[in-house]
């Protein structure tokens, strides 16, 4: 049961609640307890005074020796309540009247028990009362006992002390009341609490719920579906979305992994095809001259090498996605190193007629790979002549752009078209898909854009396409100038 998210939330809803409710009762108990009694003594002190009051007036209309008793006695008949117990004692202790014995009417309106005031609680609080002018305490007897209030006066010229005791009786009686109310109130509200309770987890739960069952159902089959979402503001909206954006990437990755699979495979069928059909035909004749079989050879040796680029390629992107491609990266001229890889190229660019010019500033000192980046200007050398008519040129420029390197090359081919600019830089990608891949015209495996973009990534640069159109296209790699090259992440 408690494997459930709803369960364990009424529990501890339910616990957290019942501790309240307790402790809140207690609080209540103790607040009222202290509410009670300080009325009490209020009303005790107040009832004093009242009473000395109307002793004073009393003496004042009688006269002998029995004046002050008698003016007591008419203030306890005055005064007498329900539950109430009046003492009057002398300096030296001794009771001078009292309620229960001088005033027979008392008994009806108390269940004072016999002997109250003579009983040692009684006495000790007497003892206690004569070292102040007021005393409040507490006198045991009966049911619940007594709060008793103590207050010296002078009468006739004589000391004597007033005590007053008040039942606890109808308190603890009313305490009782609530106590047993709480006893079957707070079970009650538990219960009501709990049902609600479970009732608003499983209410509040169910999206998520309905959300489970349906990620539950989409596979690879059917990855485009997406969970439904109910409120796009809350909470679980927005797990919702944040669950259908990556289903979005997930479904963005397998369609780049399936386009990947199937270009490969398209791009690897085709030599593979060529080498197996040589070979059988090769094969197929009994007798054939030197040079037939030389020319056999070399076409299955051009398939070959055409073959292992695009195994090297793929092996080189695939540990770059991995993160398994360790730099080596050192200090040296990028000027010196664009040099070199123009000077490479110079020999195809003499081939096609095209005019290779290099126009780059001087003292541009790098901390890099450098067999890295020779590879990412040579793939844009190479796509730069490859992608140029006979007769045009390709220009490379090298500058200090603040914190960074500008390395642009330059061509005077047909460009890009705008539509396919955004998929440049992906993986088998080629601009003309008519394009011949025969050796006359240098055709590819559209792997070299998407190493040169990984390479300068690696370095933490970017390799941007900055410009396209009818007059050719610009091809700019932007280098950190002095940054530790990161590890590569694909």
């Amino acid at each position: 049961m408690l494997d459930s998210v709803r369960a364990r939330l009424t529990l501890w809803y339910t616990a957290v609640l019942t501790l309240v409710l307790l402790a809140l009762s207690l609080m209540t108990g103790f607040v009222f307890l202290r509410s009670v009694e300080r009325r009490m003594d209020t009303d005790l002190s107040e009832l004093s005074e009242a009473f000395l009051v109307t002793v004073h007036a009393e003496m004042e209309d009688q006269s002998g020796p029995d004046s002050f008793k008698s003016a007591a006695l008419l203030a306890i008949a005055e005064h007498l309540l329900r539950d109430h117990v009046y003492a009057i004692v002398d300096s030296n202790g001794q009771m001078v009247v009292n309620s229960l014995e001088n005033l027979p009417s008392a008994s009806k309106k108390n269940s004072a028990p016999p002997g109250l005031l003579d009983s040692p609680s009684f006495h000790q609080f007497v003892a206690d009362s004569s070292r102040a002018e007021r005393h409040f305490g507490k006198v045991k007897g009966g049911r619940n006992g007594y709060r008793a209030f103590a207050r010296r006066f002078s009468a006739r010229g004589n000391t004597y002390t007033l005590v007053a005791l008040r039942s606890l009786h109808p308190q603890e009686e009313m305490l009782e009341e609530v106590t047993e109310t709480f006893a079957w109130v707070i079970p009650i509200a538990i219960l009501l609490a709990s049902g609600g309770g479970y009732f608003l987890a499983r209410k509040s739960l169910a999206p998520i719920v309905a959300m489970s069952s349906q990620a539950g159902r989409i596979g690879a089959a059917n990855l485009h579906e997406r969970l439904a979402i109910q409120n796009e503001k809350d909470e679980l909206g927005h797990l919702a979305r944040s669950f259908n954006s990556l289903l979005d990437r997930l479904n963005e990755s397998f369609e780049r992994q399936r386009r990947f699979m199937a270009d490969a495979s398209h791009e690897l069928r085709t030599p593979v095809a060529i080498l197996r059909g040589e070979a059988e035909v090769a094969l197929s004749q009994q007798t054939r001259s030197p040079d037939e079989y030389r020319e056999s050879l070399g076409v299955l040796h051009h398939e070959a090498e055409r073959l292992t680029h695009i195994v090297e390629d793929l092996f080189t992107l695939t540990r770059a996605d991995a993160g398994q491609y360790p730099l080596q990266p050192r200090d040296f001229y990028l000027e010196e190193l664009v040099s070199e890889c123009v000077q490479s190229a110079r020999t195809l660019a003499l081939a096609k007629k095209i005019t290779l010019n290099f126009d780059g500033a001087s003292e541009l000192p790098i901390h890099a790979d450098e067999s890295l980046l020779r590879r990412m200007i040579l793939n844009l050398l190479d796509n730069a002549i490859k992608y140029t008519p006979s007769g045009g040129r390709a220009t490379i420029t090298c500058c200090q752009e603040g914190e960074e390197y500008a390395l642009s090359i330059t061509d005077t081919g047909t460009g890009i078209p705008a539509e396919l600019q955004p998929r440049i830089f992906e993986r088998f990608f080629r601009a003309d898909e008519a394009r011949s891949r025969s050796e006359s015209d240098g055709g590819g495996a559209g792997l070299g854009l998407a190493i040169s973009r990984w390479i300068a990534e690696a370095h933490h640069g970017r390799l941007e396409l900055t410009c396209s159109d009818a007059g050719g296209s610009t091809f700019t790699a932007y280098l950190p100038a002095r940054p530790e090259p990161r590890p590569p992440s694909g």
